[in-house]
């Protein structure tokens, strides 16, 4: 069933709020989108974006069948207060549908669009999820760490010593429980994350390093920590970055 068909057949009187997923570049747009994904989002006229400039270049990219300049672009992201929700409903509460997409690949992970979803169920509209790039899960699969337990933390503190010592405790959990730990950093702070890994946790940690994720330029390695201080460190500055980590079982 295509999507379209499967968005027919419900009988609620409301549109439907579909998970777009965006590229995580502006490349490779036709080998991470599926043709279903992209024709749907092309025909949608109204979308709930995180970030208006980069939702509009990608609206761009794919040829949307009104104008870009005649779409009607809503912002949802980490400033938007709980009052303001109700009303990036309204379209779908008045019979449109509505396509929400996320700076982080997959709206709803990692991503301030969980906020508007779960308002959406409560008032009955209809949740589609669209197949596309996580960075998240893309690393895992990649990471050759356990996929079989696995958390994601976000970020971690910016302050030094705040993250030195949340570096610690993820590395205590994951040897505790064997469990892979994911986390992200802001862009330019990617570099200072690596040196602090390498610098306080065990050498028989390994550690993946997954960057510009479903892109021409993604680069993915995993290695002990011994391993990377050994080596010449990728040049990671401002470039999306998502760290995994899995301590070494002691004997």
């Amino acid at each position: 069933m295509s999507i379209t068909s499967s968005a027919a057949i419900t009988s609620s009187p409301f549109g439907t709020l579909y998970l777009l997923p965006v590229t995580l570049g502006d490349d490779r747009l036709d080998n991470a989108l599926p043709a279903e994904v992209l024709k749907l989002a092309r025909t949608l006229g109204t979308f709930v974006v995180e970030n208006e400039k980069t939702a509009r270049r990608f609206l761009s990219l794919i040829k949307t069948d009104k104008p870009v300049r005649e779409l009607t672009l809503l912002t949802l992201n980490e400033h938007t207060e709980e009052k303001a929700l109700p009303d990036l409903l309204k379209p779908l509460l008045q019979g449109q549908h509505v396509g929400i997409m996320s700076e982080a690949g997959c709206p709803g992970i990692a991503d301030p669009g969980a906020r508007l979803v779960e308002l959406a169920h409560r008032k009955g509209i209809r949740v589609t999820p669209l197949v596309g790039p996580s960075s998240i899960l893309m690393s895992l699969m990649a990471s050759g760490l356990d996929g079989q337990r696995f958390s994601f933390h976000g970020y971690l503190p910016s302050d030094k010593a705040a993250r030195i010592q949340r570096l610690k405790e993820l590395e205590r959990e994951s040897q505790k429980w064997q469990q892979t730990q994911l986390f992200i950093e802001t862009p330019y702070r990617n570099q200072h994350m690596l040196e602090d890994i390498l610098a306080h946790c065990h050498g028989s940690t390994r550690l993946c390093v997954a960057t510009n994720i479903s892109l021409s330029s993604e680069r993915i390695a995993t290695k002990t920590v011994a391993e990377w201080k050994r080596q010449d460190l990728p040049d990671i500055h401002r470039q999306p970055t998502v760290f995994l980590l899995l301590a070494a079982v002691t004997r």
